[in-house]
């Protein structure tokens, strides 16, 4: 009778030893996102936060999201680059968790990939610590995935979920958006991690460039300015309503910048955004100009150079724009609070943008 091999998890293509190795690789940059909460380390099924933290408060409210980077995710496979796609995800996370004034506490990360390479794995987790270091959240966990046949050697995709919490007299939101308010606007740091498949499909197919072909309008490779990491506001946000009076905050993702923003405004008013008080960066004329993009399709794909907006009581607002500008962001007062009238939407764009 003649030997035969029975099937295994590797010959299905699932390299245990690549992930354990992967997991060695991440450890050093998980540390370093540790807060006081955190208990135990890398490697267990679950990650702890000690909640008895959360005592101070007299209402704690906890605060989730989760999120992921969409197609920009194909740049970063394309270009070989890992270790700047950890940012974006902790921006998409828990820039929508400080929108409420919350503080973010920790986060979980997913990763999916065709095949482990566990250094390519552990770029990936570096990139998210140091988001998360700048958000000033823990990563506690995650999970990577390997999943051959349904994904390609080189493919990957990454989602990721965060916990925040903010006393609930101090929830910010419509409710507290008064008629008069100032707009601030904080500049984004280029296309950060939406309307990539527009942008793709314009630019890469049809225009025909390539990540590699120097754009003078951008000082750099398309490559390089597409892998642009966005910023990332979380402590920016709440360093502003420790010193200013806050309303409330917008982030501005996919679906652009009215629709955001209009997220957060109440019944009966309206924001009022000045497209003169700034001029969009070189990414954005170029997308328009090379696809023929109107230029309200771009405004509801893209952020048009606005990653994050808050609302204040217009006495507030010069106090919040010294203390952004002590914080090195860029910020100005792009609008208004208005009351909505025959309006049927709570946020429009008006005006020409700044050459």
């Amino acid at each position: 009778m003649s030997e035969t091999t029975g099937a295994s998890y590797a010959a299905a293509g699932v390299d245990i030893e690549a992930g354990d190795r992967a997991v060695e690789l991440m450890k050093e940059w998980v540390k370093k996102t540790q807060r006081p909460e955190v208990l135990g380390g890398l490697g267990g099924f679950a990650g702890l936060f000690d909640a008895s933290a959360l005592k101070r408060y007299e209402r704690p409210l906890l605060a989730s999201a989760t999120d992921g980077v969409g197609t920009k995710v194909d740049i970063a496979r394309r270009m070989g680059v890992y270790d700047t796609i950890g940012h974006d995800l902790v921006a998409m996370v828990m820039d929508d968790i400080v929108v409420c004034g919350a503080e973010p506490l920790f986060m979980t990360d997913y990763i999916c990939v065709g095949k482990v390479h566990p250094e390519r794995v552990a770029a990936i987790v570096k990139g998210i610590a140091e988001g998360c270091v700048l958000a000033g959240c823990a990563l506690v966990g995650g999970e990577t995935a390997e999943h051959p046949g349904l994904l390609g050697e080189d493919d990957f995709d990454v989602a990721g979920a965060g916990t925040g919490v903010v006393e609930a007299d101090r929830l910010l939101g419509a409710d507290r958006i008064r008629t008069g308010d100032a707009v601030i606007a904080m500049a984004s740091s280029g296309l950060h991690s939406n309307g990539y498949s527009l942008v793709r499909h314009v630019l890469l197919n049809t225009a025909g460039l390539t990540l590699e072909s120097e754009v003078a309008e951008l000082g750099r490779t398309l490559g390089e300015e597409l892998l642009e990491p966005t910023k990332i506001y979380s402590l920016d946000c709440l360093a502003l309503t420790r010193t200013a009076e806050v309303h409330a905050f917008s982030h501005i993702t996919g679906g652009g910048l009215a629709a955001n923003l209009a997220r957060v405004i109440p019944d009966g008013l309206h924001a009022v955004v000045d497209r003169s008080t700034w001029t969009p960066g070189a990414i954005f004329d170029l997308v328009g100009t090379t696809g023929n993009v109107e230029r309200l399709e771009l405004e509801k794909t893209l952020n048009m150079g606005v990653g994050m907006m808050a609302i204040v009581p217009e006495e507030s607002a010069e106090v919040a724009l010294a203390t952004l500008a002590d914080r090195g962001v860029d910020a100005w007062v792009a609008g208004e609070i208005t009351e909505r009238g025959e309006k049927t939407s709570g946020a429009e764009l008006v005006g020409d943008y700044a050459v």
